[in-house]
């Protein structure tokens, strides 16, 4: 779609290109969400995709993802074996309505930064104890995933703010992960996905998104149980639970809990 209010696009260079982001600049990395609806007010586009970030760049401490990482970079990258975490890369990939052309040109940052229920790869990286580093005009600052997101679209990305990348650290990338989804149709929105990650500790995480309103994470001291799963997700805010034609609330809070279940029992099936 011609975005016909545009009068000026900026191909960032270095980080003093990105002054001046506010009201009515943008800013452009994959721009597959950008282009699909109007955008009414959008006068200035800062394309950031010649900054020349790597898209993914490990060392010691864990994995740092650029913003302007593709889908099909994050999905598509060779980890070692030891991250046994990053199948969810592949995993959340997938369970986004993105065809093979969508997943080599939209971002990871778009994904994080667009704060939808049904932002599958915010979730895997939330999942994994992400986290954002968001620069500022300021200042820059680290803000857990779990944290970042509020609501549809609503994030804690302030005037003048831009997501650089996230970092997962390298711990619970050797986590033992499971992965869980339901959709009304076979390459339908998902109505409800559950991630969970158990840790070289023992602790699980078990992260419910797109049958609720951003990212939910409940934390446990081991694999929990079907009475204490239950009831943790029965613990959870009714207003959390998304409701769109893609699922009811109730039904979302039914399908989360088997799909939770099912994610629990995968990740203690080492116990046995």
């Amino acid at each position: 779609m011609d975005l016909d209010t545009v009068r000026e696009v900026v191909v960032a260079r270095d980080r003093e290109d990105l002054a001046g982001l506010g009201p009515g600049t943008v800013v452009l990395a994959g721009g597959t969400w950008l282009y699909s609806e109007p955008q009414d007010g959008v006068e200035r586009l800062v394309d950031i995709t010649g900054l020349g970030w790597t898209p993914v760049a490990m060392d010691a401490g864990g994995l740092e993802i650029a913003a302007t990482c593709t889908l099909a970079q994050l999905a598509d990258s060779r980890y070692p074996a030891r991250w046994t975490g990053t199948a969810l890369f592949g995993q959340a990939c997938g369970a986004l309505l993105a065809s093979h052309k969508i997943r080599r040109t939209a971002t990871v940052g778009g994904n994080v930064c667009l704060a939808l229920p049904a932002g599958a790869v915010l979730a895997a990286l939330t999942a994994l104890g992400g986290y954002a580093l968001v620069w500022g005009p300021r200042m820059d600052r680290w803000i857990p995933l779990s944290q970042f997101v509020f609501g549809p679209g609503n994030t804690r990305l302030n005037t003048g703010d831009m997501l650089r990348a996230i970092r997962i650290p390298e711990p619970n990338l050797r986590a033992r992960t499971a992965f869980r989804k339901i959709a009304l149709a076979p390459l339908g929105r998902s109505g409800a996905v559950v991630m969970g990650r158990r840790n070289l500790d023992g602790s699980c995480h078990l992260t419910l998104s797109a049958a609720t309103r951003r990212p939910v994470v409940l934390e446990f001291d081991e694999v929990p149980g079907g009475s204490e799963l239950t009831a943790t997700i029965d613990a959870v805010n009714p207003r959390l639970w998304y409701d769109d034609p893609h699922g009811s609330p109730d039904w979302r809070h039914h399908v989360s809990t088997l799909l939770a279940a099912e994610v629990a029992a995968e990740l203690a099936g080492g116990d046995a």
